[in-house]
């Protein structure tokens, strides 16, 4: 799953759907000299809506940021109404990981980061318990611990948003941290906050998924991971997946399955994102694959 060019950007973008927009855009990027390696695109019939994305090679390209955003906003942005975002991949993303006590996800992500899977860097790593403290030491990475409660939670969260700033950091996840994020980080990082939810969303919302699931008998469990909103567990949904049980399973055994779901569809949300694949609408996610 390692990055095969990290010198790329990628475009993604949704306007109404009409004809030309495809030739539109290619045509544009060939003429200051992109070379495309990546083209996406679905069109929402019952929403008019036309979805791209495309990646292409910066080696030889005319045009840096700047001059890019100029140019495609008064040649088609503007021509096609298009809402529009361009990502340069050239420099690894800095990714801040959010934890409490459960350690299976941490331990995965660390793994993938410490193997060099992925093109990311871990400056830091927040909690609001102590407890593992000793995993982020193990991995050489700086530990912060905010403990939260009713009373200072917004205080908390301004000194989290305040450390997440200070070390410019592009995207955080939170890898089972159970705690309500609120607005002072999602305000500050819309669509830039994973969370992963250990239930087949919308199935089983909340903090114990896995004893509702028992009770109710399902034959299916499920994991979830999503972009954090404002309202819980109900945001844009990336990546799913699901494994068979059965009423000989305990609760301990849909947590055991469970927590192996959890890392793969936690990672494959994280590696869509880190690869611009995914495009956010309204409350729902384009993936492209």
């Amino acid at each position: 799953m390692a990055v095969d060019n990290p010198r790329t950007a990628t475009l993604l973008m949704h306007c109404p759907d009409r004809p030309g927009v495809v030739a539109a855009v290619t045509r544009f990027l060939a003429g200051h000299g992109a070379n495309i390696v990546d083209l996406d695109q679905h069109v929402d019939r019952a929403e008019g809506v036309f979805f791209m994305r495309v990646r292409w090679e910066l080696e030889g390209f005319a045009l840096d940021a700047e001059a890019f955003s100029e140019a495609f906003r008064t040649t088609i942005a503007e021509h096609f109404q298009a809402i529009w975002q361009l990502h340069h991949n050239a420099r690894p993303l800095r990714m801040a990981l959010f934890v409490s006590k459960m350690s299976h996800c941490l331990y995965d992500l660390l793994s993938r980061w410490q193997s060099g899977e992925w093109h990311v860097e871990v400056p830091l790593i927040i909690s609001n318990h102590e407890t593992l403290r000793p995993v982020a030491e193990q991995f050489g990475i700086p530990f912060h611990c905010f403990p939260i409660t009713a009373d200072n939670r917004a205080e908390q969260e301004a000194a989290e948003r305040e450390l997440l700033e200070r070390h410019a950091v592009d995207l955080a996840v939170l890898a089972r941290y159970m705690q309500i994020v609120g607005p002072t980080l999602i305000d500050a990082f819309p669509q830039r906050i994973i969370n992963i939810h250990h239930s087949f969303l919308p199935a089983f919302a909340g903090a114990k998924p896995y004893h509702a699931a028992h009770a109710r008998g399902v034959k299916i469990i499920g994991a979830t991971s999503h972009y954090v909103t404002a309202d819980l567990d109900a945001g844009p949904i990336i990546e799913q997946d699901v494994t068979r049980i059965t009423h000989r399973d305990s609760v301990e055994a849909l947590v055991r399955k469970g927590q192996d779901l959890e890392k793969l569809v936690l990672a494959r949300g994280i590696w869509a994102h880190l690869q611009r694949q995914t495009l956010v609408y309204q409350n729902r996610t384009i993936v492209f694959s």
